[in-house]
This record gives C-alpha cells, structure tokens and sequence, in this order.
C-alpha cells in the first residue's frame, strides 16, 4: 500500500468515519503478520465505504464480483487473500456482537477465510512447527492437536474466572498480554491464528472498556507476531526466557496511547546469546533480509507481483550479502531472458534493492 489514506479518518470527530477508518486502517494492517499486502482497488472501495457511498455488504460484494471477473494469473500471488480477509475483518470490526467463547474465536475463523482456507473454522488435526525468524529459526511449541478444543475450553473458563477488579493498568496489561499469548499459542487452526488471535482480542478489549481505535495494530502487526513468539519460548541453555515484556510495550501503545519505540530488531534471540550472532552469515538473517527485500520492492510499487519477488529472493539466495551478480547470473536463476532480466535489475535498483558495484567488471551489482 504506497499510500496511506487512513489515518485522517482515524483522527476525524465524525464517530462513524473514524471507526470505519480504523476498522479499515487495522483491517489492511493486520494482512502484514503473514507478509501480505492488498490492492489499490481495496483500497477505493475501503474509502467508498468510509465515505458512506456503499454499505460494508456492498463492498464486500464489489470486491467478489472484483476477483471473479479477474481471476489471479499468478498461483503464487495471495492478493486476493489479503483483500477478502480485510475486509472481512473490517465487517467484524464494525459490528457489535460478541461472545467471549472458544465457539466464537473459532466462528471469527471460518468468517475470515471460508472459500479461501479449506480447513476455515476447524480445528487443526495434526501438530505442527513453525520456523521463526526472531527464534534463529527455532518454533515455538504449539498446542498438541489432540488436546486443542480442551486446551481453548480451560483457557476461556480461567479467563472468565479471572478478576480484574482492584488491579493497577500495570498488571491489568501483564494480565491479557498473558492471555492473549497463551490464546495464540495453541494454535488451534492451520494458518490464520495470528488475524484470527488479533480479530478476537480486539473485540474482546471492547468488552473490557478499552476503545483502541489508534493505528498500533495497523502498523505494527509484524511485532505483534513476534511479540507472541518470544512470549511463548525458552531456551534454558542459551539463557532466553519466555516473556510477555515485548506484548506488554505494545499493549501500552495500543491502549494508554503511550509512544513505547517497537523494533523487531530488539527482541531477536541473538540479543541473549553470550557471544554476538554472525547475522549475516546466519540462516535466520536470510529470512530477516527477505523480509527486507519484500518491503523495499512493496514500498517502491504497489504492483509488484509475487512473481517478481520471488526472483528477488532466488537470486539472494544464489549470491548473499556479500556475492557480486550480474545479468547472465540472474538469467541463469530466474529464467528469464534478456530483456526480462535487465528488467528486473532495474526494478531493484530503483527500490534500492541492490547497488551498482566496481572491481568486478561492468554491469555488477550487490544486495544492500
């Protein structure tokens, strides 16, 4: 999304404008936990709802019909996921309903992606690991499959038991970082616990009286993510410790409005460690630095196609950090001709991807 049409709605008095701008606002936001970005035409659409041109429905419709009559070329492009998520997130966000069970978490899950996931709204079946970029690579332990709806069922009924009453903002915040962290970490479904997680714990913060109408979300879904990682790791040997701190400065931003600095940087693992990790040198950082690679080239154009990405990271892989390439490498990796490759080397320079190199003859270049 190179522009961010948002935030004045965020900031507008109107009530209505503004809590459709921030059910739109975090809607779009939330896409980034799973490194996704949606189109401009969302985008048009989001606005016409805000505006109150069309109805939530109506924008969902538009956006159907949209996809229907523009099928994805491109198996590997998720565009379409990430509209129809957000704005199914967005209806979510506007309505009023809720019902604090594991029945409803699961409910916002077969909202979000039925006809996307064929598993939207059902338990996982098989247990499962996640490489974790801020975990060195390492996963979390997640919930055992056969225990999943038992594990959701005991974690909502200490919820409901627990008393908020008489607590400092302090430890209310530790409090539902605990909760929230725990929730996640059962990973009852698949794909989608961390939109679904999110969705749910927004909803239920209503409950609670807090309004959380700002941009934290929106902007900072990535350290959400990673948040709930390290809440959820030990690694006695190398001395790091689960901790809810990371959640807890987010939690403050998101409802005492505080300006707490939210790097994913800061809570990488190799902080820990007693001797300083070779991040360019590990296998994490490659993810790190793909990460970097996507953002820069999403940033550059909202058009980029994953495709494209795709051969970004494929001639990374080939050459690091510190490899020299030049066309007939990316020829070579990506399959593309000529023209296709230079291109591409083009495109990555003008995203500041990569930059021109000398000492190795012309037309070489180096990842930044």
């Amino acid at each position: 999304m190179d522009r961010d049409p948002f935030k004045e709605y965020i900031k507008q008095s109107e009530p209505s404008k503004r809590d459709k701008g921030y059910a739109w606002h975090t809607a779009i936001g939330l896409q980034a936990v799973d490194g996704l970005r949606t189109s401009e035409y969302l985008i048009d659409t989001a606005i016409k709802n805000i505006e109150g041109d069309i109805s939530i429905d109506e924008a969902q419709e538009l956006l159907d019909s949209y996809y229907e009559e523009n099928p994805k070329s491109d198996m590997g492009d998720r565009t379409e996921e990430a509209d129809k998520v957000a704005v199914r997130i967005a209806k979510i966000l506007s309505e009023k309903a809720f019902s604090f069970t594991p029945n409803e978490y699961i409910s916002v899950h077969k909202k979000l992606f039925e006809g996307i996931y064929e598993h939207a709204g059902k338990l996982r079946d098989y247990n499962i690991t996640k490489k974790e970029w801020v975990l060195n690579g390492e996963t979390v332990l997640y919930g055992s499959a056969s225990e999943l709806r038992a594990t959701l069922e005991y974690d909502f009924a200490e919820e409901k038991k627990f008393s908020y009453k008489n607590l400092t903002m302090e430890e209310n915040i530790h409090h539902l970082a605990v909760f929230v962290s725990g929730l996640w970490q059962i990973h009852a479904f698949r794909e989608g616990n961390t939109r679904t997680t999110a969705v749910f714990f927004i909803k239920y913060l209503r409950t609670l009286g807090f309004d959380a109408t700002n941009d934290i979300f929106a902007e900072n879904a990535w350290f959400f993510r990673n948040a709930l990682v390290r809440a959820n790791y030990n690694d006695l040997k190398k001395g790091v410790h689960e901790t809810t701190e990371y959640l807890e400065l987010f939690l403050r931003n998101l409802l005492l409005d505080e300006k707490n600095e939210l790097h994913n940087r800061s809570m990488h693992i190799s902080r820990m460690f007693e001797r300083e990790v070779d991040i360019e040198s590990a296998e994490v950082d490659i993810e790190s630095v793909k990460v970097d690679i996507r953002n820069k080239l999403l940033s550059f154009s909202g058009k980029i196609t994953e495709k494209t990405i795709n051969h970004a990271m494929e001639i990374f892989v080939k050459c690091g950090k510190d490899g020299c390439f030049g066309r007939a490498i990316v020829e070579e990796v990506t399959g593309l001709k000529s023209s296709g490759a230079s291109k591409l080397i083009k495109l990555l320079l003008d995203s500041d991807v990569i930059n021109p190199v000398s000492g190795h003859g012309k037309g070489k270049y180096q990842f930044r």
